[in-house]
C-alpha cells in the first residue's frame, strides 16, 4: 500500500498562485509516474499534469499548459504542483496519483478555489 497526502489547497484570488504538495509514503523513485487530477463540479475527473519517474519526461493539460508546473523531491518522496495565474476554471478538488507498478494509488484530495 501507498499513502499519499496532499496538502496546500486554498482560495486564492484569479490571477494568484497556489503549490500543492504530495507526500508518498513510499519511496517514488519506486513508482513509474506521479501526477496530479482535478475534478470540478460537475465535470470528470481529469488528469491535470504527470512526471514519469524514469527520465522525468511529463505531461500538461492544454488548459494549465505554460501555468502549471509539476515536479518532485526524491529526498522528500513529494510530487508538487506549481499553478500560476489561477482562473476560476481551475476550482477543483486536486487528487494526487501515484503508478506503482500496475497499481494506481489516489490521495483524499486538496480544494483549490479560484474567486475573487
Amino acid at each position: 500500500q501507498v499513502q499519499l497526502v496532499e496538502s496546500g489547497g486554498g482560495l486564492v484570488q484569479p490571477g494568484g498562485s497556489l503549490r500543492l504538495s504530495c507526500a508518498a509514503s513510499r519511496s517514488i523513485r519506486s513508482s513509474y509516474a506521479m501526477g496530479w487530477y482535478r475534478q470540478g463540479a460537475g465535470n470528470e475527473r481529469e488528469l491535470v499534469a504527470r512526471i514519469v519517474t524514469d527520465g522525468g519526461s511529463t505531461y500538461y493539460a492544454d488548459s494549465v499548459k505554460g501555468r502549471f508546473t509539476i515536479s518532485r523531491d526524491n529526498a522528500r518522496n513529494t510530487v508538487y504542483l506549481q499553478m500560476n495565474s489561477l482562473k476560476p476554471e481551475d476550482t477543483a478538488v486536486y487528487v494526487c496519483n501515484g503508478i506503482y507498478g500496475f497499481t494506481n494509488y489516489w490521495g483524499q484530495g486538496t480544494q483549490v478555489t479560484v474567486a475573487s
